[in-house]
């Protein structure tokens, strides 16, 4: 097996006197997509806003391809090619695609934003990642459907070259179309290498996708294992707390 690309060592977070995260390990593959699951107040959040430096953990380690990092802050984070897709995906309705996939990181030229220079580099992330939905990379964000938005906050994140994309409830509010959709664009992603990490409560979209599955239980990571080897049954025992994962992580 490959090494992880991103190694999790007993990280521990809390807030005040509440423990959220209690020695949590986890391990992402390049090439790869990892489910992380678990009920509201597992530490899902709390667990990705440490990978992504907007709350560093309080104690642990952090490996990136096998080197101990630390990420005190969001460009820490990014600078290593670590990019999170938020569920709000935080685009703006009133600008096109191009401005919103260089938003804060417009390329510049005599001074001056070179749209030529991001029409081209947004046209040739969509078509790498074979999105062929969105008519002009030019459209007005407010006119593309939940399915597109989508497409463009992960476009956006793989611009810069991430080497680990971070999707938060993906599909979440999206019809039947537009879910395959996104979960196609999503092993597009690991096909080119990135390392994934889902979260999701959606057991269809991380059976349908996933290589892995992680499960956080009140703080603790209670399984982590390789989705053929198990199946809905037990991870929903795992994530209510009702089944005891007795075999090797993954």
């Amino acid at each position: 097996m490959d090494m992880p690309i991103i190694e999790l060592n007993d990280v521990k977070k809390s807030f005040g006197p509440v423990s959220v995260l209690k020695g949590v390990g986890l391990k992402v593959y390049p090439g790869k997509i990892t489910a992380l699951v678990g009920d509201n107040g597992a530490g899902k959040s709390t667990l990705i806003k440490g990978l992504a430096g907007v709350q560093p953990y309080d104690e642990g380690e952090v490996r990136f391809n096998g080197e101990l990092v630390n990420l005190h802050n969001p460009r820490e984070a990014s600078r290593l090619g670590i990019e999170v897709v938020y569920q709000d995906l935080a685009l703006c309705d009133n600008l096109d695609i191009v401005q919103n996939m260089f938003l804060g990181r417009e390329e510049t030229k005599w001074g001056t934003f070179d749209e030529g220079e991001m029409e081209r580099q947004a046209s040739d992330t969509l078509q790498s990642l074979s999105v062929r939905t969105v008519k002009s990379v030019r459209q007005k964000v407010s006119s593309l459907s939940g399915g597109q938005r989508q497409t463009v906050a992960i476009a956006r994140s793989v611009l810069k070259s991430a080497k680990v994309v971070i999707l938060d409830e993906p599909t979440a509010a999206l019809g039947v179309a537009q879910t395959e959709q996104v979960l196609n664009l999503v092993k597009r992603l690991a096909d080119q290498g990135v390392g994934v990490i889902m979260i999701s409560h959606n057991l269809v979209d991380v059976f349908q996708v996933a290589d892995y599955i992680s499960v956080l239980y009140l703080g603790q990571m209670v399984a982590s294992i390789e989705t053929k080897n198990t199946n809905s049954d037990d991870v929903v025992g795992y994530i209510t707390g009702s089944k005891t994962y007795t075999g090797e992580a993954a």
